[in-house]
This record gives structure tokens, C-alpha cells and sequence, in this order.
């Protein structure tokens, strides 16, 4: 990074200081690792693979050929309104920031609780994912594992583990391992575009374009039987689901270089890349398919089935690997940002045990208590929810449908509390990736209209209890917040406080050796 100079460190550092925050992280993410690091998150190969039968399951073809763009433009949409908010508050834990300034300290709490909700389950699923496309590609088969509770919970926790350990030394050696993953993101999904080309039986390109409705049996049950309209608005969870996480160039927003230039930067590009290489992968897919009504019949097993029958046993081996590397680093990604959005939270005194929380190492500048417990609630959570079941579906199924609903429901309450404050007291300086106000509020009303369908899609069978999950948080959040939060919690430093703080921040930056 020849070209961060000591003018743009100041910089950097003079904008965390006047929203009360000393430099204690250490600035070494570059433009492209900040990119890198919520491209990796995104990771087409984890969430394009891994749900891809919500698609072929579901509308077929053109759940894909029109779904998938349709999908990644409503990520879009809240990717530019939060790029436009990161800009001008680059701090780590960006949305809990945002949602305090903009609004109130009850809207930054709520924003917090949300997001780290999402986060901590997403981390789970993720790693879960990771675990069963192990077991269906080399796990079982070369491996002779068997899928128990004790296998799953035993391979999260050395990935976990793995994951955590990473992090915890330092933000240098997390970086170049994000960027590498960017490059393997890229270059595999390139390779099993192609490949998946060379095994095509033949070139319809017509039925990415074709609507089909095999939801019910038909479709190995993935979806339950209803019409095709809806079955193919369901298909949109596909995209929607995969194209998230790139709230994480927000999170290492104080470890990025030039933040109020390459975080916003970082999360539209990562948005618009994914979305694009993801399209040309699946499309290449879906043209490889040998007929759609059988690939339907096999649900989630879709595609182990299909590379199975069309692709050379070595190639397909090779690109596996590729594959689960890839939902490897992932994973690693976004104990990143979890562990920043648990830093941010617990240094104004959000969570219980913050000081210990907020802490970070002197010598691998990470806030180490904050990778190693959003690691080890996101094992703690696949375990509990996966041995309770409501019916015949494990609440762990069930609480996964959710997170999509919680972290975009955490991305919409700043945007629109953006849209509201605009011009006013609490937000009268934009950054310097300024869209401009028409702009703005034009993609705050849409993030907003995104949301109610999220929310919509997001409860539909089979995941009808992610209502009754999604209520009853509300609930629980307003007990807490009214009955204990509200009195002691105080927020992020505002006005009068921030001033106070300046002689705190010396101390902590002399303690990292900041200077």
C-alpha cells in the first residue's frame, strides 16, 4: 500500500477521532482486500451452490436466467443506500453507528441486536453448508463419514476453531488469506462455468427463460405445492440469501485504508461482481442440466447429482476442493466481521462483559475475546437449535430462514432513518462517494420496499415460523430494552462526549503503540 501516505493516515485517523474512537486496530486492509473481504463473504460458491435447489426446484430455468438478476438487485439496492451512509461514518460495527447518529441510542441498540443476531447464525449456516457440500462431495466417499449430530458439531468446531484462530492473529494474515479467496472465488466459478459448458448435452439457452412450477412433489418437496407465481418469487431468497454479508467493508471499516473512499467502494463492487460471475456459473449450470424435470425430482441434491452424471470424476474432484476452500474462507470472513460488529458494540457497553469484549490484543491488534465468542455462539447455536425440532422441522432449519429477515432488517432501520435525517442536524455532512440526495432517498424508498418483501417471502411454508421467531424477538428485544438496556445503555459518544473522550483515546492508542 505504497500510496497511503501519512496525509491519508491522518486523515483516516482524524475521522475516527471525531466520532470518539481511538485507533486501536490496525490500518491494513487495503482498497481491494475491504472488497475482498465482503466478496468472500458473498461467496457465489457457497450460497449459489449450496441453495441452488431453491431455483431449480422451484420456477426451473427461469428461476435463474430472470430470478437471479431480479434477486441480486434487491441486495443492490441496500448495498448503494448503506455505501452512501459508510462514507460518511466509516467506523467498525457501521450499521449500530448508523443507526445511533441518525437516530437515537434505542435505534442504534436495535440495529445492533439485529445485525449481531444475523451475523452469529449466518456464521453458523454458513459453516453448516460448508459441512454438507464436505459430505456430499468428499466426506463420504473418500472419507467414509457418516452424517450424525456428533460429526456436524465435531467439523464445525475445527473449522470454527480454524476460522477463529486466523483472526485472532491479525488482521495481516486475515487479509492476505480474503484476498487470495477473492482470486479462487473468481477463478473457480470462471472454471466450473466452463466446465459445466463442455458437459452440456446441448446449448438450450431457452430454458433459462422458461417458467415451470415444481414445487410440491415434483420438485423433491423443497418447496411446498402453491402456484407459480409464488413459487418463483420464492426463488428470489436464492439470490437474496447468497448476495449478503457485504455489510462487512462496513465492519472493517477502522482497518481499511482511505475507509471513507474504499468501504463504499468495496461493498457495491463486491455486490455487482458476485452478481455477475455468480449469473455466467449458474446459467453455464443450468444449461449443463440433461433434463429439468429430473434435476427438479433430486431437491437439494441437485447438484452433486448433476456434476455426478456429467462431469470427469478428476475435474470434478479438483473443482470440488476448490469449492470448499472457497466456503472455508468464507466462513473465516465472516467470523471477521462478526467479531467487529461484538468489538463496536461492546466498546460503548452494549453486550455483557463489554470491557473484556472491547479489548484488543496488544500484539496482534484484534479484539481477540470478539473473534473467539462470536466463534464459539455460532457452534452453540447449530448444536442447540439442531437437537429441537417444531413438528418435523429442526428449529435450527427454521432460525436460518430468519437470519435473512434480521440482518436485512438491520440494514434497512439506518437507511431509513438516512432518508429521514438528510439535511438535517444529524446527518448535514456526506462523505466523499456521494450519491447526491435524489439519488439517495430514490434507493432508501427502494431498500425500503425491499425489505417488506423479504420479510413477506421470508415467512412463507416451509419456514411459516420464522413468523412466530421474528415477533417473538420483538418481543423479547422491547422486555429487554424497556426493562434494562434503556437505563444503562448510553450509546455511541455524541456531541459533548466525544470531546470527553480525547484524553481516553491518547491512553488506548498509546497502549497498541498506535503513538
Amino acid at each position: 500500500m505504497s500510496d497511503y501516505t501519512d496525509h491519508d493516515k491522518k486523515q483516516d485517523t482524524h475521522i475516527l477521532h471525531s466520532m470518539g474512537y481511538a485507533q486501536e486496530l490496525e490500518r491494513r486492509l487495503s482498497a481491494f482486500s475491504n472488497f475482498a473481504v465482503s466478496f468472500s463473504i458473498i461467496c457465489i460458491l457457497s450460497g449459489g451452490i449450496n441453495s441452488l435447489a431453491q431455483a431449480t426446484s422451484g420456477a426451473g430455468g427461469a428461476a435463474i436466467g430472470i430470478g437471479w438478476p431480479v434477486g441480486c438487485f434487491v441486495s443492490l439496492v441496500f448495498a448503494v443506500a448503506m455505501a452512501q451512509i459508510s462514507s460518511a461514518y466509516p467506523t467498525a460495527g457501521g450499521l449500530y453507528h448508523w443507526g445511533s447518529i441518525l437516530g437515537n441510542r434505542f435505534t442504534g441498540w436495535l440495529t445492533a441486536w439485529f445485525n449481531l443476531l444475523g451475523l452469529v447464525t449466518v456464521l453458523g449456516a454458513i459453516n453448516v453448508g460448508t459441512y454438507y457440500f464436505f459430505m456430499g462431495s468428499l466426506g463420504t466417499s473418500y472419507f467414509g463419514l457418516t452424517d450424525t449430530t456428533t460429526v456436524r458439531i465435531v467439523f464445525l468446531v475445527v473449522i470454527t476453531g480454524a476460522q477463529a484462530l486466523v483472526n485472532h492473529m491479525g488482521i495481516g494474515l486475515t487479509a492476505k488469506l480474503t484476498d487470495f479467496s477473492g482470486y479462487l472465488i473468481f477463478a473457480t466459478a470462471i472454471a466450473l462455468a466452463v466446465v459445466c459448458l463442455l458437459a452440456a448435452p446441448s446449448y438450450e439457452f431457452s430454458r433459462l427463460f422458461t417458467f415451470a412450477n415444481y414445487s410440491g412433489e415434483t420438485g423433491g418437496n423443497v418447496w411446498p405445492e402453491t402456484s407459480g407465481a409464488w413459487v418463483f418469487l420464492l426463488g428470489l431468497l436464492l439470490p437474496i440469501y447468497t448476495i449478503t454479508g457485504y455489510d462487512a467493508s462496513a465492519h472493517t471499516s477502522e482497518e481499511t485504508v482511505k475507509a471513507a473512499h474504499s468501504v463504499p467502494r468495496g461493498m457495491v463492487s463486491s455486490v455487482l461482481w458476485s452478481a455477475l460471475f455468480g449469473y455466467i456459473m449458474l446459467c453455464a449450470f443450468v444449461l449443463m442440466l440433461p433434463n429439468m424435470e429430473e434435476a427438479a425430482k433430486q431437491g437439494w441434491n441437485v447438484f452433486f447429482w448433476a456434476m455426478d452424471s456429467q462431469v470427469n470424476i478428476i475435474v470434478k474432484d479438483v473443482l470440488y476442493f476448490a469449492i470448499f476452500v472457497s466456503q472455508w474462507l468464507c466462513g473465516l470472513a465472516t467470523v471477521t466481521s462478526v467479531s467487529r460488529m461484538i468489538f463496536a458494540f461492546s466498546r460503548d457497553g452494549g453486550l455483557p462483559a463489554s470491557k473484556a469484549l472491547a479489548k484488543v490484543s496488544p500484539k496482534f491488534r484484534t479484539p481477540v475475546a470478539a473473534i473467539w465468542t462470536g466463534s464459539i455462539l455460532a457452534v452453540l447455536f447449530v448444536w442447540g437449535s439442531s437437537l429441537v425440532s417444531i413438528g418435523e422441522t429442526p428449529v435450527y432449519t427454521i432460525v436460518v430462514s430468519c437470519t435473512v429477515i434480521f440482518l436485512f432488517f438491520s440494514f434497512a432501520i439506518p437507511i431509513t432513518l438516512g432518508l429521514l435525517a438528510w439535511g438535517t442536524s444529524k446527518w448535514d455532512k456526506m462523505g466523499p462517494w456521494n450519491l447526491g440526495e435524489g439519488m439517495f432517498k430514490l434507493f432508501a424508498i427502494l431498500s425500503i420496499l425491499a425489505m417488506v418483501l423479504i420479510f413477506v417471502l421470508g415467512i412463507q411454508p416451509p419456514n411459516d415460523w420464522a413468523l412466530y421467531i421474528t415477533v417473538g424477538f420483538l418481543v423479547l428485544t422491547a422486555i429487554i430494552w424497556f426493562g434494562f438496556e434503556n437505563r444503562r445503555f448510553k450509546g455511541p459518544p455524541i456531541g459533548e462526549e466525544v470531546a470527553r473522550r480525547q484524553a481516553e483515546i491518547a491512553a488506548a492508542e498509546k497502549a497498541v503503540g498506535e503513538r
